[in-house]
């Protein structure tokens, strides 16, 4: 089978795989205070021109966005996620279950509005009985979002004036941060996301690592023992050298952003092919996630032959789908979908 289905069907690139292999035999001290992850640390700083910036390695999304969730509200606070956002519909009640509630916003092809979010938080404020409801306090959003768009930077300073104003902390989820940093269509930055944000985490399991996501709290702000926090989620990794030698080798040599680049290409080259076979597009996401309308008979042959994943039933006859490219996607993954797209539509 031909896969589009996600980000992180292969394992990893192969520079991690031989780092993984050369470093192997040596004996390294665990939960994340090895050199490697130092190293790591340092060079992600760099690239955030955050100095002061706290580095934490955890081992999935998932437990990221849970330990960094439940670890800076409080007992009485829940987060404010957009109608589509990860937390809010892909995480099987995860921060539900860290006992705090996701208060979602109307989404726009995936993203908050500042104006909207300045709305609820002003609200809620005014609510003369607000003492007897859930307390929003932290926002999410994620870069890119489900949808595979972009926040632009004036979009991230303006929701980031909000949350100043209202001091509660602005965390980006950052998955899929390398394809949105380097797709065609964006003004925003590394160093940006660092100034705009309290918290934000940088992807690896879906952008060429076998596993993990690096944490960056980049004013030194990170919750008190956020380590043990970490650990109580299940989210610390006793071979800590495991993630720390993968975020140093993809922040060695610019390889996150080389092979996040890459996939960007084969997405655009994804589009021209659908394009020139007059394929109806959902929105055109500037990212590595591409989602079309299908007829559910075409869907029913096309699966026989391809992954990729049905994201949102349209009407009776179609259904809204996503195809994803990767840091492992090639031209010729490509022109394999497309002779299977002409021969199915003969």
């Amino acid at each position: 089978m031909l896969s589009f289905e996600n980000d992180y069907v292969e394992g990893a690139h192969e520079k991690i795989l031989s780092r993984l292999a050369e470093t192997n035999l040596e004996q390294l001290s665990g939960y994340g205070t090895d050199r490697y992850c130092t190293a790591a640390a340092e060079k992600i700083r760099n690239a955030c021109e955050c100095p002061d910036a706290e580095i934490f390695f955890l081992v999935g999304g998932t437990q990221t966005n849970a330990a960094v969730i439940g670890g800076m509200l409080a007992s009485y606070e829940g987060v404010i996620a957009a109608a589509t956002g990860h937390v809010s519909v892909h995480e099987a009640g995860a921060i539900e279950y860290t006992g705090h509630k996701v208060l979602t916003l109307p989404e726009h092809e995936g993203k908050i509005h500042a104006a909207e979010l300045e709305t609820y938080l002003r609200t809620f404020w005014e609510d003369e009985s607000h003492e007897h409801m859930v307390f929003p306090g932290m926002v999410y959003i994620s870069h890119p979002t489900e949808y595979g768009t972009l926040y632009t930077s004036a979009e991230l300073e303006d929701l980031s004036a909000i949350c100043r104003t209202h001091q509660i902390p602005l965390y980006l989820d950052g998955a899929r941060l390398g394809y949105g940093l380097m797709s065609h269509n964006t003004d925003v930055t590394l160093p940006l996301i660092a100034r705009c944000c309290d918290v934000f985490y940088i992807g690896g399991t879906k952008v060429g690592a076998l596993c993990g996501e690096a944490v960056v709290f980049p004013r030194h702000n990170a919750p008190k023992h956020f380590l043990t926090i970490i650990k109580q989620h299940g989210a610390l990794l006793a071979k800590g050298r495991l993630l720390g030698i993968q975020f140093d080798t993809l922040f060695t040599e610019e390889l996150y952003c080389r092979i996040s680049r890459h996939a960007i290409e084969m997405a655009e080259l994804l589009k021209k092919g659908f394009h020139e076979r007059s394929l109806n597009f959902y929105l055109e996401s500037p990212t590595n996630q591409q989602f079309l309308i299908l007829k559910n008979s075409m869907i029913e042959r096309l699966k026989r032959q391809v992954d990729f994943s049905l994201w949102q039933k349209l009407d009776e006859d179609r259904t809204i789908v996503r195809f994803v490219t990767s840091w492992a996607t090639t031209k010729e993954h490509i022109a394999q979908l497309m002779a299977i797209l002409d021969e199915i539509r003969v």
